[in-house]
C-alpha cells in the first residue's frame, strides 16, 4: 500500500470487451474526504469503470490506485477497507435483518457495532424482521447499512436512491450528508442531478467512455453557452420599445406584459443596469428572480442526451 492524500487515481484507463471498448482511456483523481460524482446516460462506461475500482473487473490498460491499492493485483486488501452499496441489493427472502448483518460482518477483518449502525439508519426495530417483507426504501437502509458494516475509509454509492419515494430519497440524503461531514470519501453514480448539485463536490460527465467535463457544479454552470435568465415583474406593463440592457443578449415579454425575461452573460452587470432603467421609468417593481443554467442543461448540452437516456 502506497501512502497517499488520493483516495482514487486514475490515468489512461481503458476497457475493452472484444472489439467495443467501453472506456477509452479516461483520468481523474478523486481527493480524501471529496463527494465525486459520475453522471452519463446508459452505456456511458460509468458503471464499468467503477466495477473496476472496486476490483470487481480487470481493466484492459492504464493505472489505477484505489486507497493506494491496485485493485487488479491487491483485489482482497482493497475490498477489506470500502464499502460498495449497489443499485439493487438482492437477498434472500427469509433472512432475517440482523443475520445478513452477521454474514456479511464476517467477510472482514473489522466491523463496527452493529445494533449501533442499524439504529443509525432506522433498521433497528426491524433487526428481526424477514429481508422478503422490507419495503423498498427499508431495503436500500439495509443496503447501506451493509455498505458501512467494515467502517469504510471508501464509499462506492451506484444509484443509491433509484425508485425510491421523495421522502425515502430525502432521508438517504440526509444520511449521505452526515457520511460527509464525516470525511468519508465517497464515489457516487446517480441519474438524479439534483441529487449530485446537492451531495458532490465535483462531478466527471462521463458520454462514450469518455469524460467530456469535470468539475464542481457551480462551475460547470458557469461554463455552460446558455446564459442566464433574469425575470422581472412589474405592477404596470413594460413599454414595448426597451433598451439593450448592458450584456444582454435578448429579452422576451410574457402575454401580460407585467413579466419580462432577460437573457444575459453577465447577469449581475445585466441586473444593475435593468433596475435603474426600471426606476427611471418611474415601474413598481414587484418580483426579481435570477435563473442560472442547471446541471442538467450542461448535461444535455455537453453529451445532447438526457441523464436517464
Amino acid at each position: 500500500m502506497i501512502a497517499t492524500s488520493l483516495a482514487i487515481s486514475v490515468q489512461g484507463l481503458t476497457k475493452s470487451y472484444g472489439e467495443v471498448q467501453a472506456v477509452k482511456g479516461i483520468d481523474f483523481e478523486i481527493h480524501t474526504g471529496e463527494v465525486f460524482g459520475l453522471l452519463g446516460p446508459n452505456g456511458a462506461g460509468k458503471t464499468t469503470t467503477v466495477e473496476i475500482l472496486e476490483g470487481l473487473r480487470a481493466r484492459s490498460g492504464g493505472n489505477v490506485a484505489v486507497l493506494g491499492f491496485d485493485p487488479d493485483r491487491q483485489r482482497q486488501k482493497l475490498k477489506d477497507r470500502i464499502g460498495v452499496c449497489l443499485q439493487a441489493t438482492n437477498l434472500p427472502e427469509k433472512i432475517r435483518v440482523h443475520e445478513a448483518m452477521e454474514v456479511f460482518a464476517s467477510f472482514y477483518t473489522r466491523h463496527v457495532d452493529l445494533h449501533q449502525l442499524l439504529k443509525r439508519l432506522q433498521m433497528d426495530e426491524k433487526k428481526n424482521a424477514f429481508y422478503g417483507t422490507l419495503s423498498g426504501g427499508q431495503k436500500q437502509r439495509l443496503a447501506l447499512a451493509l455498505a458501512l458494516l467494515n467502517d469504510p475509509q471508501l464509499i462506492f454509492l451506484d444509484e443509491p436512491t433509484t425508485g425510491l419515494d421523495p421522502q425515502v430519497r430525502a432521508e438517504i440524503h440526509s444520511l449521505l450528508e452526515e457520511l460527509k461531514r464525516e470525511q468519508r470519501t465517497i464515489l457516487l453514480t446517480t441519474h438524479y442531478i439534483e441529487e449530485a448539485e446537492r451531495l458532490c463536490d465535483r462531478v466527471a460527465i462521463v458520454d462514450e467512455g469518455r469524460i467530456i467535463a469535470l468539475d464542481t457544479p457551480a462551475r460547470l454552470q458557469q461554463q455552460s453557452r446558455s446564459a442566464s435568465s433574469i425575470v422581472v415583474t412589474c405592477a404596470a406593463p413594460f413599454p414595448a420599445s426597451r433598451p439593450t440592457w448592458v450584456e444582454a443578449t435578448e429579452s422576451t415579454l410574457d402575454s401580460s406584459g407585467h413579466t419580462l425575461t432577460v437573457h444575459s452573460r453577465r447577469p449581475a452587470a445585466t441586473l444593475v443596469d435593468l433596475v435603474k432603467w426600471i426606476d427611471q421609468q418611474e415601474m413598481e417593481l414587484t418580483d426579481v428572480r435570477l435563473k442560472q443554467p442547471s446541471l442538467e442543461d450542461v448535461f444535455i448540452e455537453l453529451t445532447g442526451k438526457s441523464l436517464r437516456q
